[in-house]
C-alpha cells in the first residue's frame, strides 16, 4: 500500500512538472498586437513609489496599450517630486511624449493649495470612476 502511494505521489509530481512547463512555454510576454487600457491611480508621494508607477505606465504605453493615470491624495505631489528628483521628471517626460495621460484630483489640488498643473488635467470623481470602469487594467500605487 504505501509503495503504491508513493509511486502515485511521483506520478502526480511529473505530471504537474509537465504540466507548468507547458503552462510556461505558452506565455507571451508584451504581445504588441494585444493592447491593452490600463488605469493607474497614483496616491502616493513616495519617490520610489511614484517612479516605478511612472516606469511601468511608460513601458506600457511603449507597446501600444493605452495608459491613462489618475493622480488621487498625495499623488497630487508628483509635480513637486519631478523637481525634486530628475529620474522621476525624464519618466513623466516620456510618458506623456508617448501619449500616456494624466488627470489629477481637483479636490486633492485645493485640500493642498496647490494651483493647477502644467502635467494633468484637473478632474473630478466622475473621471476616476470613469477610468475604473472604462480600462482592462487597474493598478493602484
Amino acid at each position: 500500500m504505501k509503495k503504491t502511494f508513493i509511486i502515485f505521489i511521483l506520478a502526480l509530481i511529473s505530471v504537474c512538472s509537465v504540466s507548468a512547463q507547458a503552462l510556461r512555454d505558452n506565455v507571451t510576454y508584451n504581445n504588441p498586437e494585444e493592447p491593452k487600457s490600463i488605469g493607474i491611480v497614483l496616491y502616493s508621494n513616495d519617490v520610489e513609489t511614484v517612479y516605478n508607477a511612472i516606469r511601468l505606465a511608460a513601458y506600457s504605453q511603449e507597446w501600444d496599450n493605452k495608459v491613462q493615470i489618475f493622480l488621487l491624495g498625495k499623488g497630487v505631489e508628483l509635480e513637486r517630486l519631478m523637481k525634486e528628483n530628475a529620474d522621476i521628471k525624464q519618466k513623466v517626460d516620456e510618458f506623456i511624449d508617448l501619449g500616456g495621460v494624466i488627470m489629477g484630483c481637483q479636490t486633492c489640488f485645493k485640500s493642498r493649495e496647490i494651483d493647477g498643473s502644467k502635467i494633468c488635467k484637473m478632474s473630478c470623481i466622475q473621471d476616476l470612476y470613469d477610468l475604473v470602469k472604462k480600462n482592462q487594467i487597474v493598478l493602484t500605487f
